[in-house]
């Protein structure tokens, strides 16, 4: 099968129609093979029996259906999960991302070779705030990922088969899936500018939490993709740092009063001054980290897919003679 078309929604049943006809026009001008796959994430409205009528009378259109609203990482994954396509390409069902864009995505991925390419919504049609906080978050992804994307939350997406089905996608990991499948092994990605249109039915289903949320987990991701198998490295740095530096001040401390003492100058205790409390302090916390980190890589090596890795592997043929 060539393509996998994978759309998450919440209460979208205006839509869906319209939405999948569109789909059908342009797969069928295409001649692509495909299948359409709708993850309605625990939808309160009709969402869920327009799917299931659709799939009734077509069998390139799937459904699965969470019980309750699990998130749009969630849907993801479990879309991943079932598609079969070489080429799986993701969406929103809101009618804001045009279904004309996808055989352009399918074309980079099979023509010129890239694992994902990014839609980027250069004109959008949202309001003032939260365009100017999604530039914002945009760049601060760039600066600490290294990847030069302009909107990584842009919903319409491609993916190599092999991206999907080596990465795992949880919380809400979904903004950083070009992060994760650079930090898996894959480093082509790509981004195209494509269309955004004004939503024409109902509301958005994102509130302003996911700006906080999305921070959060970019801090998340990125400690797991520098640390996530070594944590020693970072656990153990600050702790000997810290045990080292409270070390010294206690060491200072006590020469200080060996001094003061030797000249016949009157010293305080030792345990009178607020600086051994503060070395004390930086000592034990030191320790305590070096002991996390400690802990932390025991877990670590002894996770059973800690030593899972993404190869390629060529063998060629012996010739005898």
């Amino acid at each position: 099968m060539d393509l996998s078309i994978v759309i998450p929604l919440l209460n979208e049943e205006e839509s869906l129609g319209e939405l999948t006809a569109w789909i059908l026009r342009v797969m069928e001008r295409e001649q692509l093979s495909f299948e359409i796959i709708f993850v309605d994430d625990g939808s309160t409205d009709g969402s869920w029996d327009i799917i299931k009528g659709m799939a009734a009378n077509n069998t390139r259109i799937r459904g699965i259906k969470f019980k309750r609203n699990y998130g749009k990482s969630a849907a993801l994954n479990s879309g991943f999960e079932m598609a079969r396509g070489d080429v799986i390409v993701t969406m929103d069902a809101d009618l804001q991302d045009s279904p004309e864009e996808i055989p352009e995505l399918f074309h980079m991925i099979k023509e010129d070779g890239f694992d994902l390419v990014s839609g980027w919504k250069r004109k959008r049609y949202d309001p003032l705030f939260k365009r100017v906080t999604s530039r914002f978050y945009n760049w601060t992804t760039r600066q600490v990922s290294g990847i030069r994307l302009h909107d990584f939350n842009c919903g319409l997406k491609a993916y190599k088969k092999e991206v999907i089905k080596n990465i795992e996608v949880y919380g809400e990991m979904h903004r950083y899936i070009p992060v994760i499948a650079k930090w898996v092994g894959f480093r082509k990605i790509g981004e195209k500018v494509v269309q955004h249109r004004e939503r024409k039915y109902g509301v958005t289903k994102f509130g302003m939490d996911r700006f906080l949320k999305g921070f959060l987990d970019l801090l998340s991701i990125t400690f797991i993709s520098k640390f996530g198998r070594r944590p020693m490295h970072l656990f153990g740095t600050i702790g000997t740092i810290m045990f080292i530096l409270g070390l010294i001040a206690a060491i200072w401390l006590g020469a200080q009063k060996l001094y003061n003492i030797h000249h016949g100058i009157k010293a305080i205790l030792i345990t009178s001054s607020p600086y051994f409390y503060l070395s004390l302090a930086t000592m034990i916390i030191g320790t305590q980290l070096f002991l996390a980190g400690f802990l932390a890589e025991m877990i670590a090596r002894n996770n059973p897919h800690r030593n899972v890795y993404l190869i390629e592997a060529h063998t060629g043929k012996k010739i005898s003679g």
